[in-house]
């Protein structure tokens, strides 16, 4: 046996035990005639203290230890004359009897600590050794307990966990699929699945009518924060539902995972909003509701004043920030330097400010009277103290570009706060968007996504008008989630290939498994497919998934830990019928 307890077990009430712990040396402090070491393990860390002459044999291997050595000691606990009440074992230490030093280690590139000096680069490329930290032990817990908690949430609404293939056949729309040669099918390639769409509509047909599955998900995308190519979905699929029944079924299990983990209780139903809403007066279908400053429409207002920037607008929108008109004109100016990134996309910034006196000082003084600013004040809701930021333009990238200057004021104002959650459900969403390029109708969300039953007929005269079935669940601005209501009748699915522009050899091609189940019974049915790293990473407070995933990989989708992704054996490349066309 190497331990007898762990290193975060041990209380006042275990004083005189004589125990074995196991770990690793956090930290060693030898203060002449006594020498401390604190060791580590996932469960804590305890202090050990070694008393007499420099020249005995437990002083020499202590003198001989380093950082991150792993060791097995013996000891009897005792109560410390100088507690520490920063770590539950504060009270106690071990005064040691005997120390074996299991393993040896090098030092390591960085220090093991809650603030670490090493960069992310350098984390990622020892992540065995970061693992060892307490905010990503912390964060890996947080994901186990919060994958119970769905499981059991789930179970008790009679959802049943069934396991789909990983291999699978590459379908189009969506990201790129990762796809896998296959040695005895040469020249053919299952794909790696982007979800088990497919499969878990065909789970409904079989009669399972409540599905569920923690799942690895692929998606060869570009990659940011919040993004990685493989990923964990909790994916759910009902038979016999609509819309409501599936956004109260999960708002359920919202709730519950809020109340288990983060002690957390909300009041009432989350609130609903439309997509052309949250996109008129958010900028975004994923809009934060933790604070309010909502986009107020000012192009009929400021249009034909003889200030062309306006006048040749098709949109011209502004924000109200409370308190804000001392700004300065440097922090004007950031303002401005930041609307005009690329990632934003405006051309310039026009501020007024509310002077407490009732006047108003701003950027376009000598185009619009005092009373033009008092009017689009009172349509902002603005008062004395307050400060309007407008921006001007194309309408769909102003509305964007304004959405992204409202989370910045959110920031600097410390509207943001990632203890408080307000969750929302966005909802009626356009079913397709037109790509100006291909000159085609594409799926928002993928092509079996039911369209509201008021809107079929528009498929044949207005597709472009059609609202879906579908529904995102937002907090915080993240989208943590969505789904739809599935189309089940072949003959509508159908329909919607036609208007995706697939010819009926290329949906039978694509999507005849799923066609053919339909004419056997297919029940009414929908989902909705959470993303569990954000979830995690928002319940734990960070920004980037990377921080809750044991293993992942950088943002050029890299791991550098073992240098995937890498080359193959001219060998493997032979046995799979590939070669490799050179980049150049």
């Amino acid at each position: 046996m190497y331990r007898t307890h762990t290193c975060g077990e041990l209380r006042l009430s275990d004083v005189n035990k004589t125990v074995t712990l196991s770990g690793w040396i956090q930290r060693v402090r030898n203060l002449g005639g006594m020498t401390f070491i604190d060791l580590r393990d996932r469960y804590g860390i305890t202090q050990l203290v070694v008393n007499g002459e420099e020249e005995d044999e437990l002083n020499q291997q202590v003198k001989a230890l380093g950082r991150e050595y792993v060791v097995q000691v013996e000891g009897k606990v005792a109560e410390r004359s100088s507690k520490n009440n920063k770590i539950p074992t504060g009270d106690i230490e071990i005064l040691l009897d005997s120390l074996k030093v299991l393993n040896s280690a090098d030092l390591p590139p960085f220090t093991i600590e809650d603030e670490t000096d090493g960069g992310e680069e350098l984390r990622m490329k020892y992540r065995y050794l970061d693992l060892r930290r307490n905010p990503v032990r912390k964060a890996l817990e947080l994901r186990h307990r919060m994958a119970l908690e769905v499981r059991k949430y789930l179970n008790d609404q009679h959802f049943i966990e069934i396991e789909t293939p990983v291999l699978m056949k590459s379908t189009p729309e969506g990201a790129r699929d990762f796809v896998v040669p296959s040695r005895m099918n040469l020249g053919q390639f299952y794909a790696l699945p982007q979800s088990p769409q497919v499969f878990k509509q065909l789970l409904m047909v079989g009669g399972f009518d409540r599905y569920f599955q923690i799942v690895k998900c692929f998606r060869d995308e570009d990659l940011r924060a919040d993004r990685q190519p493989e990923f964990t979905q909790i994916d759910c699929e009902m038979s016999f539902v609509e819309q409501e029944d599936v956004l109260n079924t999960f708002e359920g299990m919202t709730k519950h995972l809020f109340k288990m983990i983060r002690e957390v209780e909300f009041e009432g139903d989350f609130p609903r909003m439309p997509y052309a809403d949250a996109m008129n007066y958010y900028g975004t279908d994923k809009p934060d509701i933790r604070f309010g400053m909502r986009f107020v429409d000012l192009t009929e207002n400021a249009s034909n004043k003889g200030f062309r920037v306006f006048d040749d607008a098709e949109y011209v929108g502004a924000i109200c920030a409370e308190g804000c008109a001392g700004y300065s004109r440097k922090e004007l100016d950031q303002l401005t330097d930041f609307v005009r990134k690329p990632q934003v996309g405006a051309k310039g910034l026009v501020y007024v400010k509310y002077n407490d006196d009732g006047s108003f000082k701003t950027s376009v003084d000598k185009f619009f009277s005092q009373d033009d600013f008092k009017a689009w004040c009172d349509l902002c809701g603005a008062k004395p103290g307050d400060l309007l930021l407008i921006l001007a333009g194309a309408r769909k990238n102003t509305l964007t570009a304004l959405g992204e200057l409202r989370l910045e004021m959110g920031n600097r104002l410390g509207l943001r706060d990632k203890n408080k959650f307000a969750p929302l459900w966005v909802v009626d969403f356009p079913l397709l968007e037109w790509d100006e390029d291909s000159k085609r109708f594409y799926a928002m969300h993928h092509p079996f996504t039911s369209p509201k039953e008021e809107d079929v007929e528009l498929l044949d005269s207005d597709p472009g008008a059609v609202r879906a079935n579908a529904y995102d669940l937002v907090i915080n601005g993240v989208e943590i989630g969505g789904g739809s209501i599935r189309i089940h009748n072949d003959l509508l699915q159908q329909k919607m290939f036609k208007v995706l522009g697939f010819t009926e050899e290329e949906a039978e091609k694509q999507f005849g498994f799923l066609m053919n189940a339909f004419k056997y019974g297919a029940p009414p049915h929908g989902g909705v497919a959470f993303g569990f790293d954000r979830w995690v990473s928002l319940f734990a407070g960070v920004d980037s998934i990377r921080e809750v995933i044991a293993f992942p990989k950088n943002n050029a989708g890299r791991d550098i830990m073992n240098d995937a992704p890498s080359s193959i054996s001219k060998e493997q490349l032979d046995e799979l019928g590939i070669a490799i066309k050179d980049h150049e």
